[in-house]
């Protein structure tokens, strides 16, 4: 099998069909079970076509591949066929039931680590609606003395939170709750939360609006129902002075500003890598 050939019939049919052409590289090394960076290495290619130990032969390779392509032109998530995502430095299980983690939500990490480390000390962090775990993985691999407690509710997501803690190896504590009555008595130094925030009758690419849960993407009429609670949740749970993080769509900071700004000061909004605002912090005012 010349899997360029193949790989570059696929990478064609991708664009054709508005996909993106590293969707194709991604389901052969998937199927190859190497590394995308690796599928551009001929040697490493060459040899694990000569030791085709789960194929019948170099034509079920392809039979596979192919099949793959097709759940990708169907419109499924290439995380979902792959089962991994990829956040941060991790590599997450993913799967139907629960949401991709985006690579937007990446500079909310890498800004929530450094005032971390500044308080050099032990710390708490609460994530809020953890999903897959993104974020709670994240903050415990990247600060080991902090004592995460990632709360989730919905059984689908719990599934894959459970999976991605244990396959990464982390000290994160899971709380099976809802977020307005969870952790009673607890208070903790950061609370982050990626909720759902999509207006329900905003639409949506296929991929998403079919194959995603939900219940992780809208927020209700505005979008701001959900967000709201996650915010008094926060605002319960968090110490005098503590941080609030959340992540939100980019006509709503505002509403964000607004909603925080009876519990909160030092608000501020913070915009991605295009310039768009996409997540807010805030400082839980003294009680």
């Amino acid at each position: 099998m010349d899997f360029r050939v193949e790989l570059q019939r696929a990478k064609r049919e991708f664009r054709e069909s508005g996909y993106a052409e590293v969707d194709a590289e991604l389901l052969l090394a998937h199927v190859l079970g190497i590394t995308r960076m690796e599928l551009h290495n001929s040697v490493i290619v060459e040899k694990v076509l000569e030791n085709l130990e789960n194929f019948e032969s170099a034509a079920d390779v392809l039979e596979q591949f192919e099949a793959l392509c097709v759940r990708r032109l169907g419109g499924e998530p290439v995380q979902y066929i792959t089962g991994v995502a990829y956040f941060c430095d991790l590599t997450l299980q993913v799967g139907r039931g629960v949401l991709i983690p985006r690579p937007e939500t990446e500079l909310l990490v890498e800004n929530i680590l450094p005032h971390l480390r500044s308080l050099a000390r032990q710390t708490s962090v609460i994530d809020l609606g953890s999903g897959s775990g993104a974020l709670a993985i994240a903050i415990a691999t990247q600060i080991p003395t902090a004592h995460v407690i990632a709360v989730e509710n919905d059984p689908g997501a719990l599934t894959w939170l459970r999976k991605n803690i244990e396959a990464n190896d982390v000290d994160v504590r899971i709380v099976a709750e809802d977020v307005l009555s969870t952790l009673i008595g607890v208070k903790a130094d950061l609370v982050v939360a990626n909720p759902p925030y999509i207006p329900n009758d905003q639409d949506l690419p296929f991929e998403v609006k079919n194959y995603e849960p939900h219940a992780a993407l809208f927020g209700g009429k505005d979008g701001m129902d959900v967000p709201r609670k996650f915010i008094a949740a926060a605002s319960r749970l968090l110490k005098d002075e503590g941080i609030f993080v959340m992540e939100h769509g980019e006509g709503q900071a505002s509403a964000v500003e607004q909603a925080l700004a009876g519990d909160f000061t030092d608000i501020r909004v913070h915009n991605d890598l295009n310039g768009r605002p996409r997540w807010t912090s805030a400082q839980r005012r003294m009680r």
